[in-house]
């Protein structure tokens, strides 16, 4: 049950797996579960948690919130969320945990499909989150990204990456990643659309092809646009960060199941519903990992993408 509340009056429907009638000696697990869209990959990421968790703990109660803007910036919801006395939270996406975490500092959170929980501020490392956050992430490990560039590149030696102050602190480890696979990874900061258009010209001088990082700072519509656009005129592969981008363009991508995502999430909610502490649990990484590329920009560029990529392709682009 999803439910949107209102400025004055909060209804709270426990929603069990089904239709459940407890026993009076049976004291069932409550889950509040925070979203803060509708989007399919949200509903698939809330699909594969509740999969789960029903499946070694039947009993669960599962409460559903859709948040809006006037929810986040209200203390009422903070409140209704109380009165449930949930045994943990789970959230889906940056902004639900965001809110999560200002507001419950003393109950367990796990969270699924965020992008980089360590830049958001959410956990202090993957392997360390400390505090009483933890989840599912949607970080694709550096090295495995670099190695699908190495496949489809086999000579590849220099590749490049434009970031912003939002990003700048997953450069370094990025760029130790990038020497153990053979690599030099070299990147340039962007402070400001005015520098975008200075900073693409040096950077395709010196690497043979482009990462991405999913920077919303960096990549507004506009500026998205001006790097796809000069990255093909310069014949430059360009790894787009989201299949979005291959779509638009970018040669290729590695996405995300999101209902895979929510199962690793619920994994991690069922180790704490156990009793395992969320600072002592890892933050997870997508466990399944789907390949896209635009075959007309390869073909643009002439590269051949190989038969071992072509094969498990999740989407091709033409």
């Amino acid at each position: 049950m999803k439910l949107r509340l209102g400025r004055l009056l909060v209804f709270i429907l426990p929603v069990l797996g089904g239709i459940c009638l407890l026993s009076p000696e049976v004291s069932a697990q409550k889950i509040v579960i925070v979203t803060a869209d509708t989007l399919t990959s949200t509903q698939r990421s809330v699909s594969g948690v509740k999969s789960v968790i029903r499946s070694s703990n039947p009993n669960t109660q599962f409460i559903e919130i859709l948040l809006n803007v006037a929810d986040m910036q209200s203390g009422h919801l903070r409140d209704s969320i109380r009165v449930i006395h949930p045994n943990l939270l789970v959230t889906t996406g940056t902004d639900a945990t965001q809110f999560a975490k200002a507001n419950f500092a003393d109950i367990p959170i796990v969270f699924s499909s965020v992008m980089y929980p360590v830049v958001s501020g959410f956990v202090e490392t993957f392997n360390r989150p400390g505090g009483n956050v933890t989840g599912a992430s949607l970080s694709i490990p550096p090295r495995t990204q670099f190695e699908y560039f190495k496949t489809i590149i086999p000579n590849l030696k220099t590749i490049g990456v434009l970031y912003s102050a939002n990003t700048a602190s997953m450069i370094p480890p990025a760029q130790v990643v990038a020497r153990s696979c053979g690599l030099e990874l070299v990147a340039l900061r962007v402070d400001s659309e005015k520098d975008l258009a200075a900073r693409m010209d040096s950077i395709t001088k010196v690497a043979q092809g482009l990462w991405s990082l999913a920077d919303p700072t960096l990549f507004t519509p506009q500026s998205t646009k001006y790097i796809l656009i000069n990255a093909l005129r310069r014949g430059t592969p360009f790894m787009g960060f989201s299949r979005i981008l291959v779509e638009s363009g970018a040669l290729f991508a590695l996405d995300f199941d999101y209902k895979a995502v929510g199962r690793q999430a619920g994994e991690i909610a069922c180790q704490i519903l156990k009793g395992a502490h969320p600072a002592n649990i890892s933050v997870t990484t997508p466990d399944i990992v789907w390949f896209h590329y635009n075959e007309k920009t390869a073909q643009h560029m002439a590269i051949k993408m190989p038969d071992s990529l072509v094969a498990i392709a999740k989407e091709v682009y033409r």
